[in-house]
């Protein structure tokens, strides 16, 4: 048996699935260090370049080189993430890492670096890292049943805190006593073993008869689908404005540190795993929360106790004051992300689940980015505890503005996969790329129940285009009351065909809602036509 190998059990607490699942705990540790060597790769890069330039832009760059990939090129990876085997595309991000990491200890240990090449190089690293992120995300799905999974995504956030507190500690401790350089071959040798983890993984990956889909078909179809999708869109507004509001405290905790309480890196440090321990600490306790919260009142009331200890923090008299309002911070913040980070895993079936995260994180980080700059503004302009003041109550107003849009206010979709419906037998053999493919279905209804019938072809319409359909219409018989025509459009045959792998238990339900609607004898008539070109 693999070591990877997954054999569940029943023991509950929030270690349950690195207990019960061993491909997860493997892939929660490859997890764990691979984001240690991020932080570490930050902090290594950022006293890098004070040894290369005293230029305070180039300095600041760093940070910028490394994010700006995530927020750029999100979609484009969670796109590749769904074409491609994603153990394959996990295993090649880690290699890609492995291979940044030893050209920075080589160029470093040689004298090759300079302030623009160290850019270069760190923004290559921040494209592995993009890329690597939805494809681990798609993943935990798949090997977590979904009563677990809020305890698994809290797991993965555990150990997002904890590496920020590990990364820069092992960092700092790497520079004082052997080198900078050292920092990037530590990267280099953890990453080549975590990519030897994720090759021993024996995933069983589904594999289609039909051509992979087209690059930016996927990215289309991906922003096409999170329209479509009312639990995503509330989702992702929600997570925007959330960590619009959230960014300022860690923005500005530098600030707090060193200004507000005229501390220094030490204080930074303190104020910093504060922050993380507290999200480790409620990490501990979820299953407990969620037990007595739904989770549109884990995020109102995790937004209310951030708004009110962030203010705390500045409010506070001395550093002993401020540590326990962080560390509330901390577990506030945690309860929101996790929730609004499950909720987006849940709303998304498989095939297009990498596409649909990097939708949730380009959320994040635009609302983090924007954020950022916005009380960054203010806190140039006034000080640091108006800022946090303006940032808790920007949080409670936005906490009403989108009360219409609750986490959990849709209803709950059945995505597990299905395939009821009968495969098209062609007269000739159709080449996979033909097309476009035009799919029309006669409903024949009772006159009464027409405005019933229309409201349900609402939510078809949603469903056709979820599935992959270019266009969708619905049309009724001038002539023939009741008769109704629904039309909807594929680009190519074989996008056509994917809808089949596509189907769901709630497209079963609503086909059979529609077939009640229909009074004839037999079913709707399907007619499947494919364009036809024509020779001027």
């Amino acid at each position: 048996m693999s070591i990877l190998s997954s054999a569940p059990s029943n023991n509950p607490g929030w270690l349950a699935p690195l207990k019960q699942f061993p491909v997860f705990r493997a892939l929660w540790s490859t997890w764990l260090v691979a984001n240690i060597c991020m932080y570490t790769n930050d902090v290594a890069a950022a006293w890098m370049m004070t040894s290369l330039t005293t230029s305070a832009t180039l300095i600041a760059l760093i940070q910028t080189a490394s994010n700006l990939p995530v927020l750029l090129l999100g979609v484009p990876s969670g796109a590749l993430a769904d074409i491609l085997n994603r153990k394959h595309f996990l295993v090649f991000t880690q290699l890609w890492l492995a291979a940044n990491a030893t050209l920075l200890f080589v160029s470093s240990t040689l004298g090759l670096l300079d302030p623009v090449f160290l850019l270069i190089l760190t923004f290559i690293n921040g494209v592995g890292l993009a890329m690597r992120w939805p494809v681990y995300a798609a993943i935990i799905p798949e090997i977590i049943p979904r009563d677990s999974l809020h305890l698994a995504l809290g797991l993965n956030s555990i150990a997002m805190n904890a590496s920020r507190i590990l990364g820069p500690l092992i960092a700092g401790l790497i520079i004082a006593s052997i080198g900078t350089e050292f920092v990037f071959a530590l990267n280099m040798v953890l990453s080549l073993g975590m990519t030897w983890i994720v090759i021993r993984w024996k995933n069983q990956n589904y594999v289609s008869t039909l051509p992979g889909e087209r690059f930016f078909g996927a990215m289309r179809l991906g922003a096409q689908y999170i329209r479509q999708s009312k639990p995503m869109r509330s989702i992702l507004l929600r997570s925007f404005l959330f960590y619009m509001q959230s960014s300022s405290l860690l923005a500005l905790l530098p600030v707090i540190a060193k200004d507000h309480f005229q501390g220094n890196a030490n204080t930074f440090t303190l104020l910093l795993s504060c922050l993380g321990f507290g999200a480790i600490l409620v990490g501990t306790q979820l299953q407990y929360l969620r037990a007595h919260w739904n989770p549109n009142q884990l995020t109102t009331y995790g937004i209310i106790f951030l708004s009110i200890s962030s203010v705390g923090v500045v409010l506070a008299p001395n550093l002993w004051y401020a540590a326990p309002a962080i560390i509330v911070s901390g577990m506030s913040w945690f309860c929101v992300g996790n929730t609004l980070s499950t909720a987006s895993q849940l709303s998304l079936p498989n095939w297009i689940r990498a596409r649909g995260m990097s939708f949730y994180q380009m959320s994040l980080m635009g609302g983090s980015a924007i954020g950022a700059f916005i009380w960054g503004k203010v806190t140039s302009s006034t000080d640091v505890t108006t800022s946090i003041g303006i940032s808790a109550i920007f949080g409670l107003i936005a906490l009403v503005l989108i009360r219409k849009h609750p986490v959990n206010g849709h209803e709950v979709e059945d995505l597990t996969p299905v395939c009821p419906i009968e495969r098209p037998h062609p007269s000739r053999d159709i080449d996979p790329n033909e097309g476009p493919v035009m799919i029309s279905m006669e409903y024949h209804i009772n006159k009464g129940h027409v405005e019933q019938f229309k409201k349900l072809m609402a939510k078809t319409r949603r469903s056709r285009l979820k599935q992959g359909a270019l266009s969708w219409s619905l049309f009724e018989d001038a002539e023939h009351a009741g008769k109704f025509l629904e039309y909807f459009v594929f680009e190519t045959w074989a996008d056509y065909l994917r809808r089949f792998d596509r189907f769901t238990a709630d497209d079963l339900a609503m086909q059979e809602e529609r077939h009640r609607f229909h009074i004839d004898s037999s079913p709707p008539k399907v007619t499947r036509r494919i364009a036809s070109s024509i020779k001027n």
